[in-house]
Parts: C-alpha cells; sequence; structure tokens
C-alpha cells in the first residue's frame, strides 16, 4: 500500500478509480448515445414514481445545472418528459417516456456487461466486498 504522495489520499484513490470505472462505462454506453450521467437519470426514473428536480440530482449525483441540462437534452430525444408531481399537481416532476424506458432495458444490459468485466478483472468476491464496503464507508460518513 503506497504511504506517501497522492497513493496516500483515499480521497484520490477513489476518484482515480470512479474514473476508470466512468471511463469503462461511457465506451459501454457510447453505443447508445448516452453518457454516464444520462444512465443515472434514467435509471432513477425507473421506478416510475416521478421525481423533482431536486430529488433527482440528488438521486444522480449532479449539481441542479448539469442536471437540468442533461434533463432538457433526454427530453429533446422524447425519452422523458415533466408532468404534474402526483403527490401536488402544482409542483413539476420528471418522469421516464416509453422510449426512454426501451433505451433504460438496453442500458442496463450494456450496465450489467461492464459489471461483469469488472468482476472478472477484480474477482467476483472482491467486487462484491468492495462494493459493500463502499456502502458501509458512504452511511458511516453521512451518520458522522
Amino acid at each position: 500500500m503506497a504511504t506517501t504522495g497522492l497513493g496516500s489520499s483515499l480521497a484520490y484513490l477513489l476518484s482515480r478509480a470512479e474514473r476508470s470505472v466512468n471511463r469503462g462505462m461511457a465506451a459501454a454506453l457510447a453505443g447508445e448515445d448516452v453518457t454516464v450521467e444520462q444512465s443515472r437519470i434514467l435509471r432513477a426514473l425507473g421506478d416510475g414514481r416521478g421525481h423533482s428536480m431536486g430529488d433527482l440530482a440528488e438521486a444522480v449525483l449532479m449539481p441542479h445545472p448539469t442536471l437540468t441540462k442533461a434533463v432538457d437534452r433526454l427530453i429533446e430525444r422524447a425519452l422523458v418528459y415533466r408532468g404534474p408531481s402526483a403527490g401536488d399537481r402544482r409542483r413539476v416532476a420528471v418522469f421516464l417516456a416509453d422510449r426512454g424506458a426501451d433505451l433504460l432495458a438496453r442500458v442496463d444490459g450494456a450496465v450489467a456487461e461492464h459489471h461483469r468485466l469488472i468482476a472478472a478483472a477484480f474477482g467476483p468476491e472482491r467486487t462484491e466486498r468492495l462494493m459493500l464496503d463502499l456502502e458501509s464507508l458512504v452511511e458511516e460518513l453521512d451518520r458522522a
């Protein structure tokens, strides 16, 4: 384990890992003309409930202005749409359109294949353990 320089920083190593994973994910999604961020938006909307922009921004880890531009691009492609929120008709929510659901099914396949490639390279048990450890880390940091 590196104990000096950038390699001694957990934040740096997590950022490097994220970049590497996202680079592979972007390549896997390129055939569908979808960015990693857009795939996250589609996945979040896949529950069919519709989400406010605030809730969606938090769920997909994007700042509001960036999310607005990404959602606008998805709307232009008729993949998502804005409509009244089920809980409060005065509020606007974003929903997955039928075309978006079709695309999401293909995107989910590409994401699953990318996950299989990571598991093949890193080992399925180590990959599962890493995911569990990262989830635990996030929960602990959120509680702190």
